[in-house]
């Protein structure tokens, strides 16, 4: 095979060609999550422990798991949501460093995406674009246009399975937050964790007789206009689509 991007980046992110890191040089922590307007109401989200449990044995869930791209148009309840966010990106603690611990490996407890989810059909929540706020465990509207389903699915090639899915997941790379600790080698690291926070939803989702699409063809500039982001410090990195089997 001949030489091109994907080589040059491997080979310029090994070790060796690395900068001292921004940590190192004594640069503060970026913060653990995004901002957002103090005036802005957050939708609580139920407790945790008061969720239903859900059960079902680990083994099953790995063995029955596979890709879903057609849902019943039956809604998802907020329980159900609450779960599947629970499961991919939630807050066990904060530790003294500061870092947040939560129920997904990441490279450094650097955590360093956002979680939006595309609201279709949840019970009791209005559809529109919203943001899991971790640390307050609620979600944040952003955008409720009536428009905004049909821009993200065409951002994603038009694939059908977002237009039609209860809820699909988009993880957003705020890209500091890694970088802080790693430098360039941290853009690898953060596929990897994004690994991590989708197979955590495809398990989740078996819980709930519900399945998962992950999606990795989309027009990236185009989804991050949609979403309000720069496309370089913050950019969209995967996405999840869901619905009831």
């Amino acid at each position: 095979m001949t030489a091109g991007i994907g080589k040059e980046f491997m080979r310029k992110t090994k070790p060796q060609f690395l900068e001292e890191s921004l940590q190192d040089q004594g640069q503060p922590q970026p913060p653990l999550e995004k901002n957002y307007d103090p005036a802005a109401s957050l939708i609580p989200l139920p407790e945790v422990d008061n969720l239903p449990s859900y059960g079902l044995d680990l083994r099953q869930a790995i063995e029955q798991r596979k890709t879903l791209r057609k849902y019943q148009q039956q809604a998802l309840t907020l329980d159900e949501l609450t779960f599947l966010l629970w499961t991919t990106q939630g807050v066990k603690s904060v530790t003294k460093r500061p870092v947040t611990l939560r129920t997904v490996p990441s490279a450094g407890a650097r955590h360093a995406f956002e979680t939006y989810v595309l609201v279709n059909r949840v019970e009791g929540i209005q559809p529109g674009l919203y943001r899991y706020v971790a640390l307050e465990h609620a979600l944040l509207p952003v955008n409720l246009s009536e428009e905004i389903n049909s821009q993200i699915t065409r951002a994603c090639y038009d694939q059908s399975q977002v237009f039609n899915s209860a809820v699909t997941f988009i993880w957003v790379t705020v890209l500091e937050r890694m970088y802080w600790r790693y430098g360039e080698r941290g853009y690898r690291y953060l596929h990897l964790d994004a690994g991590h926070v989708c197979q955590n939803l495809y398990l989740a989702a078996e819980a709930i007789q519900s399945g998962v699409c992950a999606i990795a063809a989309f027009n990236d500039d185009e989804i991050n206009q949609v979403m309000g982001l720069d496309g370089e410090n913050q950019f969209v990195i995967y996405l999840g689509s869901v619905g009831k089997r």
